[in-house]
């Protein structure tokens, strides 16, 4: 889709309740062009099958993305069991189907296996990238590559429902975590094999399902050109910083760290900052290493006062 002529400067996060056989990308430029926004990005895709919550950054908030990226997150997943597939989700060609037998217990034993401080595998179909390309490209060739196991957390993995070969789970994991080798996994522990047949994202960090607006809402107020009521929907660019220390600066050391100097400041060591003015506008992230603050992230505060 074309971008507008004349983009606005908008800046700030919109919490979009993604559809169904869309993808993250497809429905980031729609809403891009609903706001006739100069720049947007998304905060981690969710596959076209998957539905919920997908945090979209407009304008400067795009530069503090990371850390929805790196947050945790959850989803409500359904498992068919009895039938593995190529994907693990609905998508896939069909790898092996085979009876579904276990019991309750059974099923609760190998979810608790699968809960805490585990390492898993990658699935192929996935963005990570080998040799300069994505996992994905690789395996629509049905080319195999190696992939190391990574260290990923599952703070909650709970059932809500089940019949005799689907069942329902809430799942709160750790960034970089795969629901559908999650699945996949659980599947093959139990024997009969299984695959994500419904996924929905229902928490991204701070932000919950509570909070997302439909892309039906979106198009009502644009066919009204109604850019206040659509720019009233963004919250705050600092939303998803949740948890990290924040510092006012005064006006000299705000001076010193918008033209990419460092400042003393009486602070313990931190990665991450948040740099707010004396007017309470959010400059930035920055860093403290022995009592001096240098910059990481720096907001152009001439675009944010063209979206005022």
């Amino acid at each position: 889709m074309r971008a507008r002529k004349n983009a606005r400067q908008v800046h700030g996060i919109l919490l979009l309740d993604k559809p169904l056989e869309v993808s993250s990308n497809g429905i980031l430029q729609r809403v891009r062009w609903l706001y006739q926004a100069a720049k947007a990005g998304h905060t981690g895709a969710l596959d076209p099958m998957a539905s919920g919550l997908l945090p979209i950054c407009f304008g400067e908030a795009t530069k503090f993305s990371q850390f929805l990226l790196d947050t945790d997150k959850t989803y409500r997943v359904t498992a068919k069991f009895g039938v593995r597939t190529s994907t693990s989700d609905a998508e896939g060609e069909v790898i092996s189907e085979k009876p579904v037998s276990f019991s309750d217990v059974e099923l609760e034993q190998a979810m608790q296996a699968l809960r805490g401080d585990i390492l898993q595998v990658p699935t192929m179909f996935s963005a990570l990238k080998y040799q300069g390309q994505p996992l994905y490209k690789y395996a629509r060739q049905g080319i195999e590559v190696p992939r190391e196991a990574r260290p990923i957390s599952i703070f909650r993995f709970e059932l809500i429902s089940r019949q005799h070969d689907s069942a329902d789970f809430i799942v709160h994991c750790s960034k970089g975590t795969y629901i559908r080798t999650l699945i996949d996994d659980l599947g093959e522990a139990l024997g009969c094999g299984a695959h994500v047949a419904k996924l929905h994202r229902t928490h991204v960090g701070p932000f919950k399902a509570e909070q997302m607006i439909t892309p039906a809402q979106l198009e009502a107020l644009n066919s009204e050109a109604n850019w206040s009521a659509l720019d009233a929907l963004l919250l705050p660019m600092d939303a998803g910083l949740v948890g990290l220390p924040s510092l006012t600066l005064d006006a000299q050391q705000q001076k010193h760290i918008m033209h990419g100097q460092s400042c003393n400041v009486n602070l313990p060591d931190t990665a991450s900052v948040k740099l707010y003015s004396e007017t309470a506008q959010l400059l930035g992230i920055g860093e403290v290493i022995s009592g001096e603050l240098q910059s990481r992230r720096l907001v152009n505060l001439e675009l944010l006062s063209a979206f005022e």
